[in-house]
């Protein structure tokens, strides 16, 4: 492994490692030490790439936020019709939740965050911002506001549910809030 400045990638090994101990371990127990060993990395790495701790989090959601608006993207940006529009956001839901507990992890770990902590409120906006923006090709605004939420409540129960609802239920939710007639 390279050292020093020859190492172009440590950083974004640092962002990496924070979002798995994160999903592993949570926000409570991202320290410096346990990073950089999880990264394989001096210490020092991480006082030359990062501020504090504060802002490798911000680092390390923001690259997880840009994650999931990137799946958004990718589903939401086939769809052609408004009913292609609903079958993406169904295939969205049944994805996200059907997937590795990993994102439901860091989701709710920074939605935590958010809630204690003012600063981390702007990164959770910003992301909603995006996705709607995404959605509101397909839908009116104030539609793609309520799919948004729907997607975050859909996602968790489904992921936590021990029978979670079919891919019809899905779409019959889906449905009811974006079909105008």
């Amino acid at each position: 492994m390279a050292t020093g400045h020859t190492d172009p990638r440590r950083r974004d090994r640092i962002i990496d490692a924070t979002l798995d101990h994160i999903a592993d371990e949570g926000v409570a127990g991202v320290s410096h030490r346990r990073i950089a060993a999880r990264a394989g990395v001096p210490l020092g790495s991480m006082t030359y790439h990062f501020a504090g701790i504060d802002d490798l989090l911000k680092e390390a959601f923001t690259r997880f936020a840009d994650e999931i608006v990137a799946l958004f993207e990718r589903h939401l940006g086939r769809a052609d019709t408004s009913g292609q529009a609903r079958e993406a956001v169904v295939d969205l839901v049944h994805t996200l939740s059907e997937g590795p507990p990993r994102g439901l992890v860091l989701a709710h770990e920074l939605y935590t965050l958010a809630a204690r902590r003012p600063e981390y409120r702007a990164l959770t906006q910003t992301w909603m911002l995006r996705s709607r923006e995404l959605l509101q090709r397909h839908f009116d605004a104030d539609t793609a506001r309520q799919v948004d939420a729907l997607i975050e409540g859909l996602t968790l129960h489904r992921a936590l549910d021990t029978e979670p609802q079919s891919r019809t239920l899905t779409l019959l939710a889906v449905t009811r809030i974006t079909d105008p007639t």
